[in-house]
């Protein structure tokens, strides 16, 4: 290896005052030192090393040799309670890895979304390059980091509370006979909204620009999917899935992006790529929506009405949205709806489907 130089004081001085705040953010998030090795962790809640290390794992944290102590009192209360779901709550071990990793997904998206968020403040701010805006972030993520954790806390007690209301209004829909047990068990609208030619549109976007870009995306998709009463699933980069627990809510949202959302998105193509006040012309969203049954699970939907509405995206016009048969027939008798079937196609996986397309009646 070529030899790099020596380290300058200076360089040594800073290196120490990073690590010297890493310690101190330790000693803030982690309720203590490190003083528990993974052995300490089994032998306190009475299981196997390799629970332990299971543990950590599913989290999607590292876990490191069996007696170094790299764990705070608050990991081994963690590990304890985790046990305590299967001892005590009569839980199966399956179910709490799949809810201890439903836990390490989101917060290690949330984290990294929340602190890249900050860097960007920081950077924009007071004009900083990028290292020196991680810098300042290291430096307030001790101040910022409670305030960060009650909001999260109660970010989630309302999604939890807002989940048990749809679930209390769903029972008390439920007639006699039950709807069938072969079949999957939600009936939502699922759809997706999707940008037409994103790679081509941000090719000539920096990284501040791109940023800014894909975040007033999320940030519409999110606006409008909310205000007409639906559900963001998850964003993919160009793309937004939404859900919503019925048929004519479905179509406001999507109308609603086909509409608002590409006009959003072409007034911001054209103040960071710096086109034309023409370009404007172009809407750059399409979306596809249908009604049927899905399985919601990790954070996530799946089955055929998911596929189906990804494919009526895919073939969708630019500003346009497109829906089944099938929920054409439920959203038939709206009389704010205009629906004009089309010639069928073949999707891949699907067959021959006859698409519809999706209008305001005005």
């Amino acid at each position: 290896m070529p030899d790099e130089g020596p380290t300058t004081p200076h360089d040594a001085a800073e290196r120490a005052a990073v690590e010297s705040t890493v310690e101190e953010i330790d000693a803030a998030l982690l309720g203590g030192p490190r003083t528990h090795s993974a052995q300490d962790l089994a032998d306190r809640a009475d299981i196997g090393l390799d629970v332990v290390r299971g543990f950590w794992s599913t989290l999607g944290l590292p876990h490191a040799d069996a007696d170094d102590d790299v764990y705070t009192e608050s990991d081994a209360q963690a590990v304890d309670r985790a046990v305590g779901l299967v001892r005590d709550s009569g839980l199966d071990l399956r179910t709490v890895i799949t809810l201890t990793r439903a836990l390490g997904h989101t917060s290690d998206r949330l984290a990294l979304w929340q602190v890249e968020a900050l860097v960007e403040d920081m950077s924009t701010r007071y004009e900083l390059d990028d290292a020196t805006a991680r810098l300042l972030v290291l430096d307030r993520l001790a101040e910022l980091a409670p305030i960060l954790e009650a909001q999260l806390l109660h970010s989630y007690r309302r999604q939890l509370a807002a989940i048990a209301g749809r679930y209390a209004a769903e029972f008390a829909e439920l007639g006699d006979p039950g709807p069938d047990r072969t079949a999957l068990p939600l009936a939502r609208a699922v759809g997706f909204a999707d940008m037409v030619s994103f790679t081509r549109r941000t090719a000539g976007l920096g990284s501040t620009d791109l940023s800014q870009f894909v975040q007033r995306f999320e940030t519409a998709a999110r606006d409008v999917v909310t205000a007409a009463g639906g559900r963001v699933v998850k964003t993919i980069g160009d793309a937004v899935l939404f859900v919503a627990d019925d048929a004519a809510t479905g179509a406001r949202v999507a109308l609603g992006l086909a509409d608002a959302l590409g006009r959003e998105l072409d007034s911001d193509v054209v103040r960071l790529a710096g086109l034309a006040d023409g370009a404007r012309g172009i809407t750059p969203v399409r979306v596809g929506f249908v009604w049927g049954r899905i399985l919601s699970r990790f954070g996530d939907v799946f089955g055929p009405t998911v596929n189906l509405a990804a494919r009526l995206t895919d073939i969708a016009e630019p500003s346009t949205v497109l829906v089944d048969t099938e929920t054409a027939r439920v959203l038939a008798d709206d009389p704010g709806l205009v629906l004009e079937p089309l010639e069928p196609v073949e999707l891949h996986g699907l067959g021959m489907v006859q698409p519809v397309r999706l209008r305001w009646a005005d």
